[in-house]
């Protein structure tokens, strides 16, 4: 299912944090390896905020209303993902039976050209 884009406002403080997140990282060499990087960073930001928010921070989208406000895709409820996800295996399982039934029927034409 897919749910429309939705208008969001976040905080100042929020708006802040998102800001910080982006700021470039220091190339520092350190001895247990380079430091996570600004998209990184600017990711689990987003995450963080579409998680408390309701939202997939993988879809946000700047809004012409100012910095505060954003479009992103409302995130899928936990119970409707399971539902949505077994019924997809169970179309997919439903597809594969058809197709091996239409490979088994091609295959038997074959061998029946083979044979004679």
């Amino acid at each position: 299912m897919n749910y429309p884009r939705t208008e969001y406002e976040m905080t100042q403080e929020d708006y802040d944090k998102i800001i910080e997140a982006c700021s470039p990282v220091p190339m520092i060499m350190l001895h247990i390896g380079t430091p996570r990087s600004q998209q990184e960073n600017a990711n689990d930001a987003w995450a963080e905020l579409g998680k408390r928010m309701g939202f997939d921070g993988m879809t946000v989208q700047p809004s012409s209303k100012g910095n505060l406000f954003f479009t992103a895709i409302p995130s899928e409820p936990e119970n409707l993902r399971k539902e949505r996800e077994a019924k997809e295996a169970e179309e997919n399982k439903k597809k594969q039976i058809e197709q091996l039934k239409t490979e088994i029927l091609e295959r038997e034409e074959k061998i029946k050209e083979l044979v004679g």
